[in-house]
């Protein structure tokens, strides 16, 4: 039911702006309308930091017509996830000389609105940035942020010396019992971080009182983007993300008590459902603008193998298996279909055939190799970047395609597509 309604909500979003539906546009392949569409991750393929990427402008322009609108829909698929999706949007329109809405941003947390089983909990928030915001834009409706925790038991951080209580601090009351933990992204004082999540999960959610037996299983957590390393300005190769801070934290909570840390939900790429709804937003943008063509196919352009590469191929793996067993099975029911990514995409009424992984080399990934349209024939890298509880398949992690950057990528996919 939750699911159900977060569709309507979402379809209520895309549409609310434009009540009719306009006119259908043409493309400027012959007056066909596209039958593809695009998903852009944005640091180290548009940006990097806070510099757009020359390549990117030149891509949108070839994307936009000469009004200015985009010609095929385009998902601007993020593992960024410590802003609002309206600040989001605004950044991009700023970068790209492009008006682009908040209904075209995924951030790593967007699929938390599927979560409605914790949304009436008490929930400790942990990241940097609108955190609440970004909570109650979700359905969470009672949060606890890191810093009000600390606030409410100063007893607690300890690490850094100029933050320690001088006198012992009155006993807190009325505190309320946390039941669960959101991690938002990579926060800015990870040791205060790590340490009062470490003392939520320790006391069952109620830090200020004596510890007794440990709980296992601990209290959920949910856990956003899983990237290991990011790209910015700097001249050196890569910087820490939240996988790296989610590292940190699993491996403190097995040293104190000699069991794995559990998550209740990891999300954003390269999870299968961040894509299901890609997908589902892609299609959403066809419709409102009148190509009444089903969109066949999605190039998802990246620079992170780990993330952007691995959950394109992993999303393009699970399409290949959903028409194998509809065709096998006759459009059976399958038991899977009562997943979330199952549901969703019975809702999108599927029509995407595959999703074409394009690595571009403005980021993350740098290829010194001559040749960057050919496909490649061997793995990218040798050390798994990816997060703990992924399984890895080499072959996942090899792009269908590698380009230079996001305007080649795009002129790749406008060429299979016949278009110019």
């Amino acid at each position: 039911m939750a699911l159900r309604s977060y569709l309507q909500a979402g379809r209520g979003l895309l549409r609310g702006a434009a009540p009719r539906r306009p006119p259908a546009r043409e493309g400027c392949a012959g007056g066909r309308p596209p039958a593809f569409g695009f998903l852009f991750d944005v640091d180290g393929v548009l940006v990097r930091g806070s510099q757009p990427v020359p390549a990117a402008r030149q891509a949108f322009r070839r994307l936009v017509d000469s009004n200015g609108r985009l010609r095929v829909p385009v998902v601007f698929l993020t593992n960024a996830g410590n802003c609002l999706r309206s600040a989001k949007a605004r950044e991009l329109s700023q970068a790209l000389e492009l008006q682009v809405s908040p209904e075209q941003v995924i951030l790593s947390h967007s699929p938390l609105r599927l979560f409605s089983q914790f949304h009436q909990k008490c929930m400790l928030v942990a990241g940097q940035g609108p955190v609440e915001d970004n909570a109650q834009d979700l359905g969470f409706k009672h949060v606890v942020t890191i810093e009000a925790l600390r606030k409410a038991y100063p007893l607690l951080d300890m690490v850094d010396q100029s933050r320690r209580p001088k006198e012992l601090p009155s006993p807190t009351t009325g505190f309320p019992t946390i039941e669960g933990v959101i991690l938002f992204g990579e926060p800015v004082r990870w040791e205060t971080s790590l340490q009062l999540i470490i003392d939520v999960l320790l006391s069952n959610g109620n830090p200020g009182a004596e510890l007794q037996d440990v709980p296992y299983p601990h209290l959920p957590v949910l856990a956003c983007n899983m990237d290991l390393l990011w790209m910015a300005e700097a001249k050196m190769p890569s910087r820490f993300g939240h996988g790296t801070f989610l590292l940190c934290l699993e491996s403190i909570y097995k040293k104190v008590t000699g069991r794995e840390l559990k998550y209740e939900a990891l999300i954003g790429k390269p999870s299968t459902v961040t894509y299901h709804y890609a997908e589902y937003l892609i299609k959403e943008q066809a419709q409102k603008q009148g190509w009444n063509v089903p969109i066949r196919r999605l190039y998802a352009v990246g620079d992170n193998p780990m993330s952007d590469v691995y959950g394109a191929n992993l999303y393009n793996s699970y399409l290949k298996s959903a028409q194998q067993k509809q065709v096998q099975a006759g459009m059976k029911r399958s038991p899977q279909t009562a997943s979330p990514q199952s549901e969703l995409r019975e809702n999108c009424e599927s029509s995407v055939e595959s999703c074409e992984s394009i690595l571009v080399c403005t980021g993350v990934y740098r290829h010194n190799a001559a040749a960057h349209s050919t496909r490649q024939e061997h793995a990218v890298g040798t050390v798994f970047h990816g997060h703990r509880d992924c399984s890895w398949d080499p072959s996942l992690g090899e792009a269908s395609y590698i380009v230079p950057d996001v305007n080649d990528a795009v002129q790749l996919a406008f060429k299979k597509e016949g278009w110019s």
